[in-house]
C-alpha cells in the first residue's frame, strides 16, 4: 500500500470532548484533513514543539528523544496504520545500526515524539477515505500558518485578559516565569499575545 504524507495544520481545544484535543492534519499534497482527538496531556506536549517552547525540565516525549539520541536510535517515520473503531494504530520506525524496528505507539505520543526528531508522519488511503475531511472549495488554498492560527484561537486571550495592558518587557517576564513554572497553557496564551504585536 502507498503511503501518504501529512503535516499538522492546527491544534485546537475539542468541542466533541471534554478536556481533548484535536490534532488537525492535511494531505501533503492533497485536500482533505485527518482529525485525530488527543489527551490534553499529548497536546500540551504537541503544541510545546510546534511553538519551539524549552521547558525548564523535560517532558516525557524530550526525555524519549534524549535516550534515543544517546543510543543512536533514528526515529525514521511515524505511520497512522490503522483505525478501528474510532481508534487510531501508529507506530513509530526506528532505525539502529541498520537495522529497522517497528514501536506500537499510541497516535499522540508517536506524533510528539516524531515532531521532536523532525520525522515525516504518513497513513494510508484507507485511513483517509474513512476518517478524512475533504475541504470546501473556498477552505482550498489556504496556508497551514492561517488555519493553524484559527484553530488554536482557544488558547489566544480573550477580551478583558490581563496580558494586553502589560508591556513587551512584562511579557517576556511573564512568559519566563510561566516556563519555568511549567504551566504552559499560561505560556502559550502570553507567546500569542507577543506574536500579535510584533
Amino acid at each position: 500500500m502507498e503511503k501518504i504524507e501529512l503535516k499538522i495544520v492546527g491544534l485546537s481545544y475539542s468541542q466533541t470532548q471534554s478536556g481533548a484535543y484535536a490534532l488537525v492534519f492535511s494531505e501533503k499534497n492533497g485536500t482533505r484533513r485527518l482529525p485525530i482527538i488527543i489527551g490534553g496531556f499529548e497536546a500540551q506536549s504537541i503544541a510545546i514543539e510546534l511553538e519551539k517552547m524549552k521547558p525548564s525540565r523535560p517532558l516525557t516525549h524530550d526525555l524519549f528523544k534524549a535516550f534515543a539520541d544517546s543510543f543512536h536510535i533514528e526515529v525514521k517515520e511515524v505511520v497512522i496504520y490503522n483505525l478501528i473503531e474510532g481508534v487510531f494504530y501508529s507506530k513509530l520506525i526506528c532505525e539502529q545500526n541498520g537495522n529497522e524496528i517497528e514501536i506500537d505507539a499510541r497516535t499522540s505520543d508517536a506524533i510528539a515524539i516524531g515532531l521532536r526528531c523532525e520525522s515525516p508522519v504518513y497513513t494510508f488511503e484507507h485511513i483517509l477515505s474513512s476518517a478524512g475531511i475533504q475541504l470546501e472549495d473556498e477552505m482550498i488554498g489556504e496556508s497551514p500558518e492561517t488555519t493553524s492560527e484559527e484553530t488554536t484561537s482557544e488558547t489566544k486571550p480573550k477580551k478583558g485578559n490581563d496580558l494586553g495592558s502589560k508591556t513587551n518587557e512584562e511579557l517576556e517576564a511573564l512568559l519566563k516565569d510561566a516556563l519555568d513554572t511549567e504551566d504552559y497553557e499560561r505560556a502559550s496564551k502570553i507567546r500569542d499575545e507577543i506574536k500579535k504585536r510584533n
